[in-house]
């Protein structure tokens, strides 16, 4: 069998088959120009011979000029490596001893920890107390392990966040009812404050020597400021006279209601599980977020905007 050649670019090579007459073509690279590096033959490139790891503390490895330093802290590259390396720390403390025994929530050790401004001077660094209270929180549940197998270093870690007070001498100033059957309890919401005295009567209510209907023109605010008393069906039974101060009305009207229910707790302390399930107990720590340069309302924060 005859094969014609057929020569049409010096690195293109057309033949034909006379006998299927068909055609084909295929290119050529220049025997001058470099050719490629394949991973696929037999006979593999090796870049460098592999490094042993074991006998570095004797010989030191080849190419040290070249080695990369690996940072000690994991978050090394973040903008709060104290911080971060805390939180990873006791984390993983939580992770290798969460096994261990516990007791039940309310036999747990009293402890004091650290506020944010005290965790603050101890890293050097402005957290949030938002990011603090992730560490309060594993803190917490760590502190629920039975004390008799709590591990040595556990407790060592646990250490650093304790602030240097004995927590059973905090006693809290037992709330009297004086002479004249008043029971006083303060209340704060926002940046409004309340005092508000409580007496057994027939539900006369007085906010700043006024009608409740006005200092307070909105209906949801004057059943704000009495729920307590709503929730418990008080209203007839005792007399409110309540100093508000700073604030708007729904701040003020908030305050009364904490205002309202310690002091009502004062008169009957077997009424504070049915005043925690109304949620007159608990103080409101939401506030309006400040506004941003520029903006007319608070919008999402900017990176470059500190708190």
């Amino acid at each position: 069998m005859a094969t014609k050649f057929t020569f049409s670019l010096p690195l293109r090579i057309s033949y034909q088959c006379p006998q299927c007459r068909t055609h084909s073509a295929r290119s050529i690279r220049n025997a001058s120009m470099p050719r490629p590096f394949s991973t696929a033959s037999s006979t593999r490139a090796i870049a460098a011979p592999a490094i042993d790891f074991s006998s570095t503390d004797k010989v030191p490895p080849p190419n040290m000029q070249n080695a990369r330093v690996v940072p000690a802290s994991p978050s090394y590259f973040s903008g709060r490596p104290d911080f971060t390396d805390n939180l990873l720390s006791l984390q993983a403390l939580l992770r290798k001893y969460q096994t261990l025994p516990t007791v039940a929530p309310g036999q747990a050790p009293r402890v004091a920890w650290r506020t944010v401004s005290q965790y603050r001077l101890l890293v050097g660094e402005p957290v949030r107390a938002s990011k603090y209270h992730q560490i309060i929180e594993v803190l917490k549940r760590l502190n629920q392990i039975h004390p008799a197998v709590m591990p040595p270093d556990l407790h060592a870690a646990m250490q650093i966040y304790k602030r240097d007070l004995n927590p059973y001498a905090v006693v809290k100033r037992p709330a009297i009812i004086d002479a004249d059957g008043r029971a006083c309890g303060i209340g704060r919401r926002k940046s409004s404050s309340a005092k508000v005295y409580l007496v057994p009567g027939e539900g006369e209510v007085l906010v700043n020597g006024k009608s409740i209907n006005h200092v307070f023109g909105r209906v949801h605010d004057r059943e704000s400021a009495l729920w307590p008393l709503k929730a418990t069906n008080r209203v007839d039974k005792y007399n409110v006279w309540a100093l508000v101060s700073g604030g708007g009305t729904t701040g003020q009207a908030e305050a009364l209601t904490l205002g309202t229910a310690k002091a009502l707790m004062v008169h009957e302390p077997d009424l504070k599980p049915a005043l925690r399930r109304a949620g007159c107990v608990t103080r409101d720590p939401r506030r309006v977020e400040r506004k941003k340069p520029g903006k007319l309302k608070a919008r999402k924060m900017p990176a470059w905007v500190k708190r």
